[in-house]
């Protein structure tokens, strides 16, 4: 199957994240601080004409790191019918050539304690202890160099 990797806008995002990421949940939820700030890219997956997967990159510091330059990867969602079919990996990998142009030193997330292993195939590293987010579940700080 083909998938194609584009920008999308943060409005976009919404219906995808809030099937994955926030099911049960007032649809709000799924707005995030920062989702229309000028240096925010959100990027959408597609089979066909259907958005099956999203990821939203903004330009976020994190204290647990050094590097100036530091992007932070929040809501991403691939519908359950297409997950273990690589586009996870093809966002982050199109996330990650845009994050090289823009001279971004380091993208970190706070991950989902289910995705950790998927991450890790994708390079990055954990950091710190696990943590808890309320309603949703156990975290880690993970991170990749760019």
């Amino acid at each position: 199957m083909a998938y194609v990797v584009k920008q999308i806008t943060a409005a976009e995002t919404i219906p995808v994240r809030h099937q994955v990421l926030r099911q049960g949940k007032p649809i709000e939820s799924c707005v995030f601080q920062n989702d229309e700030d000028s240096q925010t890219f959100h990027l959408g997956a597609f089979h066909k004409d259907e958005l099956i997967g999203v990821a939203t990159y903004l330009k976020s510091k994190s204290s647990h790191f050094s590097q100036q330059y530091q992007y932070q990867l929040r809501g991403m969602a691939v519908l359950k019918h297409y997950q273990g079919k690589q586009i996870g990996k093809q966002l982050l990998q199109f996330g990650e050539e845009k994050l090289a142009l823009l001279k971004a030193s380091l993208l970190w997330f706070n991950a989902r304690e289910n995705a950790w292993s998927f991450y890790e195939r994708n390079g990055y590293s954990k950091f710190g202890e696990e943590f808890m987010i309320p309603d949703i579940g156990k975290h880690l700080v993970m991170y990749k160099q760019l």
